[in-house]
């Protein structure tokens, strides 16, 4: 995929055209039902970018679907979410036959969020900066409630017009989002295995850097940092911790440094001032501060519980 083409959209309008399909219905919003395309943007492989939001149900045998840094073999249908420009791609395998793609596309132009709760609400589903290798798997019965909203709000905007119709779509998607939201609750629990995999090659990873120094020069490993390393998402690094153990990342490295805090107290005749260097911090105090708010004691207070 390293020549291939990348095609930008400004507007819904210039997407519909581009694969042969009749101006939306309304220049802002639109459901496009991918076997309604009359023709193909570009041979595959090839890149898009849109400068709208797009929540898509696409199923296209032997594709893959590239988003970011990840991949997915798109033989099944999957929910997957995308911010005014990202870069998607779809490439083949060698040799694999081009099948026409099934399922659909709602798209929204941010200017249809304009002046809603949706608009500043929309950046707090953490979905849409997934990958498309951490898209929503639905169950059929999943698939059949959000294809059904879907449906409600494409009737909608065709209906005629009226100063209730932005209203009326804007709660069709906030509900959308929110069915989303707890399917992908549901996932991180159902994928269990997959998602208890991805803790034990955290817990390896943050093992191998608390071990190597690495504290003590660079501070603790920014969230991105742990994300690129595990080939995922921060979003989906965090909202899949979130689900599993109640906490965010943040949270989860600040435990980790305080039970290692524990074990060096506990077990060193290190000052605590030199515990705290160990451990990335600039200054005693805010060591001492993040012990207390963890543990209720002072590290002093700690040490002397074991003496």
């Amino acid at each position: 995929m390293n020549s291939q083409k990348i095609f930008r959209f400004n507007t819904i309008t210039e997407y519909h055209r581009a694969v042969g399909l009749p101006n939306p219905a309304h220049p802002l919003i639109s459901v496009v039902h991918l076997d309604d395309i009359q023709q193909p943007i570009a041979d595959i492989p090839f890149s898009l970018i849109y400068d709208f939001y797009s929540i898509s149900l696409k199923k296209m045998q032997h594709a893959r679907f590239k988003y970011g840094q990840q991949a997915s073999d798109f033989d099944e249908g999957v929910l997957f979410f995308m911010s005014p420009g990202q870069l998607f791609g779809i490439d083949l395998p060698h040799n694999s036959e081009v099948k026409r793609p099934e399922g659909w596309m709602i798209l929204i132009h941010p200017d249809f969020l304009w002046n809603t709760p949706l608009a500043k609400n929309i950046r707090q589903y953490e979905f849409f900066s997934y990958s498309v290798y951490e898209a929503l798997y639905l169950s059929d019965k999943e698939e059949a409630m959000i294809t059904a909203i879907t449906r409600q709000i494409e009737q909608e905007y065709n209906a005629n017009i009226d100063r209730f119709s932005q209203s009326v779509i804007i709660a069709q998607l906030e509900l959308l989002l929110t069915y989303s939201e707890r399917f992908y609750q549901r996932q991180f629990v159902t994928r269990k295995i997959a998602s208890h995999e991805l803790l034990a090659r955290l817990e390896d990873f943050l093992s191998a850097y608390f071990s190597s120094g690495a504290l003590a020069q660079k501070g603790l490993p920014s969230v991105t940092l742990i994300a690129e390393t595990l080939n995922i998402s921060p979003g989906y690094l965090s909202s899949l911790l979130k689900s599993l153990t109640g906490q965010s990342t943040q949270q989860h490295l600040h435990n980790k440094l305080i039970e290692l805090a524990k074990e060096k107290l506990s077990t060193t005749n290190l000052s605590i001032s030199e515990i705290a260097y160990e451990l990335g911090f600039e200054h005693l105090q805010s060591f001492s501060k993040l012990f207390k708010t963890k543990t209720n004691l002072s590290p002093m207070e700690f040490r002397q519980s074991f003496n």
